[in-house]
Formats: C-alpha cells, structure tokens, sequence
C-alpha cells in the first residue's frame, strides 16, 4: 500500500461527544485517571513536554481552532513527512497496550474540510 499523506492515531470509537480521541488525549486520560505506571508517567511528561517545546499546537495559533461550536469534531492530523513527531508515537502506543486502551492508526488522502495547517500537521473538519 502507498503511504497516504496524513496519518492520525485514535480511538476506533467516538466518545460521548461524538469524536474519536486522539493518542495524546487516550494516554492524558490514564494519566487523569492515575493509572500510569511510575516509568510510563515519566515517558509521558517527557513526551508531551518534548512536544510541547518542538510542535506547533494548533489552539496557540488559532484559540478558535478547537471550538466545538465553530468548527465540531475538529481534528489534527500528522503530515506523513512529520517523521521525527510520528516516531515518538510508539511509546504512546505502547502505553495504550498495555492498559488495553484500543488506538487505531488511520492514514488518508482526504479526512475533511481543512481549518488550520503548517509544516507538519493539519486540523481538519469532516465533511457532512
């Protein structure tokens, strides 16, 4: 199969608003719910302020990006060039795993309508 050019990892089901959580939001939710391991907690503080210092979040350049009045079920999307922010999704995968928390990596050409975009991701809103 070619690589299509976006890819996003998340639930395989919608949560009680309707959209499929993303990996970050699924391991933030273990996290909240303190059922991380000492190592996986460390892993995820590490990642995400990793992320936080090196990505773009998207809600800092455009705090309406994420209004679920403006712009419902919004969702970011790796570009598939993005490899260096892809590769640390492994660990969040593992995470997942073990906790038997279900992601599912979902690639595509074209997931919706796009609000916001830079180098290495872009937030989309599906088409109704």
């Amino acid at each position: 199969m070619t690589e299509l050019p976006f890819v996003r990892f998340q639930s395989p089901t919608r949560d009680a608003r309707g959209n499929f959580t993303g990996v970050f939001g699924l391991v933030n939710g273990l996290a909240r719910a303190g059922r991380l391991t000492v190592e996986q907690e460390a892993f995820r503080r590490t990642n995400n302020d990793w992320y936080d210092a090196n990505f773009t979040n998207p809600a800092h350049a455009d705090p309406g990006v994420y209004d679920a009045e403006v712009n419902p079920g919004a969702a970011a999307w790796f570009k598939a060039t993005a490899r260096v922010f892809i590769d640390r999704v492994d660990g969040y995968l593992s995470i997942l795993e073990t906790h038997d928390v279900p992601c599912e990596t979902v690639w595509s050409a074209d997931q919706g309508q796009v609000i916001y975009e830079d180098e290495h991701q872009i937030v989309v809103v599906a088409r109704t």
